[in-house]
This record gives C-alpha cells, sequence and structure tokens, in this order.
C-alpha cells in the first residue's frame, strides 16, 4: 500500500513537470491548479460549506487535506446554517487542552477516491487554471514585441484569416491586414508585423499584419545598415498595399543621403523590400521640417508650381503645371492619396489654368461688386481690386492716403468713394437687421462681444435665436466638420462657415453665451501691479525714496575714497 502512495506521489510530481514544461509555464502554478481541483473534489464529498484546503509538498508529493474550524464557546448555539465551520470549546479542548475561543484549528481528512464526478471536476479545474496561466504567460511574452517583425508557420485560414503559429503563441492575421492577391497555404512560412496585443476573455490576441505601414519600415531597417543603427531615421510611410508606397526618411549624419542609402547600389536594398511586398513599389522621399517642401517631396514625381496652406484646417492647395495634372493625382487618386497619408495634410490639386481661371473669376466678382456698391465706373473697380481691396470694408475704413495714392486718384476721389462705401454699408446693414428680426434672433445676441450682424443672420438661418441656442453648441456647429462616407474624407459645412472663424473664436462665442446663460463661471480677470514711476538717479540706483538716493551715494563715494 504504501508503495503505492509513493508511486502515486511521484506520478503527480511528474505529471506537473511534464505540463509545466509543455505549455511553457510555473510548475508551481500546475501544483497549485490541482491542489484547487483536489480541493474542490473534497468540498464536493464533505460538503460546500466546509472550510477544506489541500497542500502539496512540491518535493515529496506529499498530499494533505484539512479541515480548518473556529473555536466557539460553548454556549454559542449551533443552527444547522452556523454550525459550519465551528466547534465548541469543550471539543476543542479534548483534542488540543491549550485550545481557546477565537482559535483557528485544523482537522486532518483522510484520503479518498475520486469518483467520476470529482474525476471530471478536477480534470476540468485543472485544464482550466493551466489555460489561463499559458494565456497570461503568452501575453506577458508578446506584449513587449509590439512593433517587431516575427516569423511563423501558417496553421489554419479561415474566410480569409490567417492564423500564425509564432512557436510560443498563436497570432491571427485578418483579411484587411494581409496583402492583396497574397494566397498562404497550412504550413507556409509566413514573416508579419506585431502591430497589437491585446488581453481578451478568450486569450490574449496577437495581431499581425503585413499590410501595416511599420512592416515596411522594419524591412528596411532588415536590410539597410543605416536605419538599423539610427542614423537614417523613417518618419512616415504611407502604403497602398500590394500596389504603391511613399516612405519618408531623413539623415542624421549630413554626408550620408537617406534616399541613396534606403535604394542601395543598383537598387538592391530597396528590391529586396519590394520582392517581400510582393513588388509593391516603393517611393522614397526625403523629409524636410518644413512642411511646405515636404508636401511637394511627397508628391514626387510630379513637379509643383505653388503650395498655399491652410494651417488651421490642416489643408493645402498644390498648383501643378496642365500637363502635370494625371501624375499628380496618380491612377485613381493614388499619388495624392498616399502623400496625404504621409504628410498629415489634406492636399487639393489644382492646375494653372484652372489657378488662373479663378483668379479672374474673383477679380470679376470684386470689379462687379465694387461697380454696384460704389456706383462707379469698370475702370474705377478694377484699379481698386488690382490694388488690392477685395471688399466694401476695405475701401470704406482704409486710411485714405491709401486709395488717394492709386494712380489717377486724389484726396476728394478718396473722400467721395468712402462715403459712398459707408452709405452702402449703413443700408446693407439696416437691411441685416431687417432680415435677423424677420429670422427672430433676440437682441441679447448681438450684445455678445464678437457677434455681427451678418453673423447673427447667419445664426438666425441655422435655427439659433436665443443666447441659450448658441450656449449649447459646440465649436464644430459653427465651423464646420469632417466626415468618413464611403471611404472619403467628406466636409460637413457649419452654420457660420462662410466667416472662417478659427477653433478660438467659436469656442470663445460659445463660452460667452454659456457665461450670460449662468452655466459657467466667468474666469476672472488677471491681476496686474502698477509699478510706481521713479524719475531720475533714484530710478537708476533703484531706490524710491532721494534721502536714500543720498545716502546710497555717499556710501559709494566712500568706498571709492
Amino acid at each position: 500500500m504504501a508503495t503505492g502512495i509513493s508511486a502515486n506521489r511521484l506520478e503527480l510530481l511528474q505529471i506537473a513537470d511534464a505540463v509545466a514544461r509543455e505549455k511553457g509555464i510555473e510548475k508551481e502554478i500546475v501544483i497549485a491548479s490541482i491542489e484547487e481541483a483536489i480541493q474542490k473534489a473534497a468540498r464536493s464529498r464533505y460538503g460546500a460549506e466546509h472550510d477544506i484546503r489541500v497542500v502539496i509538498d512540491p518535493k515529496t508529493g506529499e498530499t494533505s487535506i484539512k479541515r480548518y474550524l473556529t473555536v466557539v464557546e460553548d454556549t454559542a448555539e449551533f443552527e444547522e446554517e452556523d454550525g459550519h465551520g465551528k466547534i465548541r470549546l469543550s471539543d476543542a479542548l479534548a483534542v488540543d487542552r491549550d485550545a481557546f475561543v477565537g482559535q483557528v484549528t485544523d482537522e486532518e481528512l483522510p484520503p479518498f477516491e475520486f469518483g467520476r464526478v470529482q474525476t471530471q471536476m478536477a480534470r476540468q479545474v485543472v485544464t482550466g487554471k493551466v489555460r489561463e496561466a499559458e494565456r497570461e504567460r503568452q501575453f506577458e511574452e508578446f506584449k513587449d514585441r509590439v512593433g517587431e517583425i516575427v516569423n511563423g508557420s501558417v496553421k489554419r485560414v479561415e474566410y480569409g484569416n490567417v492564423i500564425v503559429d509564432l512557436g510560443r503563441g498563436e497570432g491571427i492575421m485578418r483579411r484587411d491586414q494581409s496583402i492583396p492577391r497574397e494566397n498562404f497555404n497550412i504550413g507556409d512560412r509566413i514573416r508579419c508585423y506585431i502591430y497589437d496585443v491585446r488581453r481578451e476573455t478568450k486569450g490574449p490576441q496577437i495581431m499581425l499584419s503585413r499590410a501595416h505601414g511599420g512592416f515596411m519600415a522594419k524591412l528596411f531597417a532588415q536590410e539597410v545598415p543605416e536605419v538599423y543603427d539610427g542614423v537614417i531615421e523613417i518618419r512616415a510611410v504611407a502604403r497602398d498595399p500590394g500596389s504603391r508606397a511613399k516612405m519618408a526618411v531623413v539623415s542624421n549624419d549630413s554626408s550620408i543621403d537617406p534616399v541613396g542609402a534606403c535604394v542601395g547600389m543598383r537598387g538592391s536594398r530597396v528590391q529586396a523590400v519590394v520582392a517581400e511586398l510582393q513588388g509593391e513599389k516603393i517611393d522614397i522621399i526625403q523629409w524636410n521640417p518644413d512642411e511646405a517642401t515636404f508636401i511637394v517631396n511627397a508628391l514626387a514625381p510630379a513637379e509643383v508650381s505653388k503650395v498655399v496652406m491652410d494651417e488651421e484646417d490642416e489643408r493645402v492647395e498644390v498648383v501643378v503645371p496642365d500637363e502635370q495634372l494625371s501624375l499628380a493625382i496618380g491612377r485613381r487618386g493614388q499619388n495624392v492619396r498616399l502623400a496625404s497619408q504621409l504628410t498629415g495634410w489634406q492636399i487639393d490639386i489644382m492646375t494653372e489654368s484652372q489657378e488662373s481661371e479663378r483668379r479672374q473669376k474673383q477679380f470679376a466678382e470684386t470689379t462687379a461688386l465694387f461697380q454696384e456698391a460704389l456706383d462707379v465706373d469698370e475702370v474705377i473697380a478694377q484699379l481698386l481690386a488690382t490694388e488690392g481691396f477685395v471688399s466694401v470694408e476695405d475701401v470704406a475704413y482704409v486710411e485714405p492716403h491709401e486709395i488717394a495714392a492709386i494712380e489717377g486718384f486724389d484726396e476728394d476721389t478718396a473722400d467721395e468713394l468712402q462715403a459712398r462705401a459707408r452709405d452702402f454699408l449703413d443700408k446693407e446693414s439696416a437691411a441685416q437687421d431687417a432680415r435677423r428680426v424677420e429670422l427672430g434672433v433676440e437682441d441679447a445676441v448681438l450684445e455678445i462681444e464678437g457677434i455681427t450682424l451678418p453673423i447673427a443672420v447667419a445664426l438666425g438661418e441655422g435655427d439659433v435665436k436665443s443666447v441659450e441656442d448658441l450656449a449649447g453648441l459646440v465649436p464644430d456647429d459653427l465651423r464646420g466638420w469632417f466626415e468618413s462616407k464611403n471611404g472619403e474624407r467628406v466636409r460637413e459645412p457649419g452654420i457660420l462657415e462662410a466667416f472662417a472663424l478659427t477653433p478660438d473664436d467659436a469656442e470663445a462665442l460659445i463660452m460667452r453665451a454659456r457665461i450670460i446663460m449662468g452655466w459657467i463661471e466667468a474666469p476672472p480677470e488677471p491681476e496686474y501691479e502698477e509699478a510706481e514711476y521713479i524719475e531720475g538717479d533714484e530710478a537708476e540706483a533703484g531706490l524710491e525714496n532721494p534721502e536714500d538716493y543720498d545716502l546710497a551715494t555717499a556710501e559709494g563715494e566712500a568706498q571709492d575714497a
């Protein structure tokens, strides 16, 4: 019998050791799971209400099953539901003469044979605990490997998703993270990029990709020693997987050409990456801290004539020669789309003829406006437009000498033009105020700092008619916002779209309305300390009192002597 017990103990430790090695987890975790399994089976046999604990000696395999009881007064009533886990003091003293009330004693329970139910329960407990420990080990191992390239073999393919065996874990490459037209069979060797590791209920999810920009950057790090050493930095990558990519590089050593180093002798380095990416064409461009220059570089191989940037909306208007338009846009917009992704700017392409046509149209519209508003002939209106005046307000409130300085004009002409401009603006203001009243916009809205009559009319047309209505908005409601529709970035106009408000201006209008409504408190006014002005030598000495100045002068003269 003793031999059988020893064999069972030895077998238990051998099983724990084998499972730990196979699953790559600590042996102590396996033993703890076996302890929990036996403990659960013991409670099933002796009663779930008992405090039963199991300990397995990791060296000998000796298993100890104990029930723990708390000593209570003999007078304590043992109810059916309260007597569990307790023992009367008199009964405890019979076993241990030093027992006392409140002491926790243990009682050795005899070993027992597992029945079919207990065996199944124990198997489930051990399997669950080992699987949980294995998952935790996988997560801890791979969580710090995000951004690395790993090698594995294809385990299975499910609905376009590729399950990859990484040796000590499994990764998944979803269909949208694979290169189009790239097929894998079970057992194929594969290189992937770990872009995320997530802890989920069914276990850690190791997310793999061959379409991620980081995959291409890491491939270059393997092929180009200067990138691996950090001499050349890859600042940005934009990819249309399997078709084309753009990569911006910069050198920290002025003697090394970053583009040439990445291309390699006769293109050997870049061709190695292209082969791994299934023939994906790669444009390697020079990164530049000047964003306009960087955008021009990103649009290569197209030539750029002019760049106009709108930093608030991160939009840029690029003018190219007419014959370069198709090259700048690329097939199905690929070139401009990748350049936009690479730089982070929304790029609008326009030809030189289109820009010229637009300028002529704006010039004609401005000329027509001045003819109507100022009641002047076309020549005078064109002269004003040519000199850079774009609105009636410009004419009305500019310094008179700026108008008089125009060739063929004099001071009297300037005064007359400004009088007509102001008269036009007064009539327009009266018409706008009448429109505001018609729309039902309250007078209180006009009292908000920054609200003009045109803005009040625009608010009314946007169904914003009270201070409370304005206070309930967000800046995007006023300025507009971008949404993605069918993969395209679409601009949704705001209520005050035409006024080109900055984000700070839009927020300030809304905050002022909220302060008036009492929703928030006005920020405290900044306190400025008024410095006393000190004249003459007293100021130079840093002294306010002339007597102090005399004393300081006397002391200085004494030291000089």
